[in-house]
């Protein structure tokens, strides 16, 4: 029987909370706090994944107003016992090079990039989280056979749930969060045959 390091045994008989990731140094890059669960992304990413969001990543940062930051791979803080970790996020928070976590309130949009390994949570988990939070808007990135598609999402407020908003391949055009436009087909580099 493998016995786990000491560090990987949470603090409490109720688990973890949001303020103990910040207290994990020896756990990996990208862990995140589902109710209460460490999750750890083990699996190495896909070039695909790496590509787009870096992509997305910059494309949204160009076109951001002033006082809208984009951020990629900071967790929000959700509540006590979740804080996962949005492949990037679009905040109204000022730069602050200590911060290790955003709140909800600050952030206008989440992207999740869809790895095989995380394709659930991406699809299912984070989404009805995200809405609970208040979190405006979430889009979902996914490879459809070489093809990026944004499968994008806009709160309902009152019922604290996504409304779809439309699925988007070639261009994303929005007016909301801010007006953007993407060449979703730019993202990554076409795979050569």
């Amino acid at each position: 029987m493998t016995s786990l390091p000491d560090w990987m045994r949470p603090p409490r008989a109720e688990g973890w909370f949001a303020e103990d990731l910040d207290r994990l140094p020896e756990a990996p890059r990208h862990t995140e706090l589902i109710d209460g669960a460490l999750v750890f992304m083990l699996s190495p990413q896909r070039a695909w994944h790496s590509r787009v969001v870096t992509a997305l990543t910059n494309a949204l940062a160009a076109q951001a107003p002033e006082g809208v930051e984009v951020e990629r791979e900071m967790t929000v803080r959700l509540d006590s016992r979740n804080r996962p970790e949005p492949d990037l996020l679009v905040t109204t928070a000022p730069y602050d090079p200590d911060r290790t976590w955003h709140d909800p309130q600050d952030v206008l949009l989440v992207a999740e990039v869809v790895s095989p390994e995380s394709a659930h949570r991406d699809r299912t988990v984070k989404l009805h989280k995200y809405a609970e939070a208040g979190i405006p808007h979430y889009w979902r990135i996914e490879d459809e056979d070489g093809t990026t598609a944004a499968h994008v999402y806009e709160l309902d407020t009152p019922t604290r749930s996504y409304a779809p908003a439309g699925i988007f391949r070639g261009d994303l055009r929005r007016p909301v969060p801010f007006a953007l436009d993407i060449d979703l087909d730019r993202l990554t580099p076409r795979a050569r045959p």
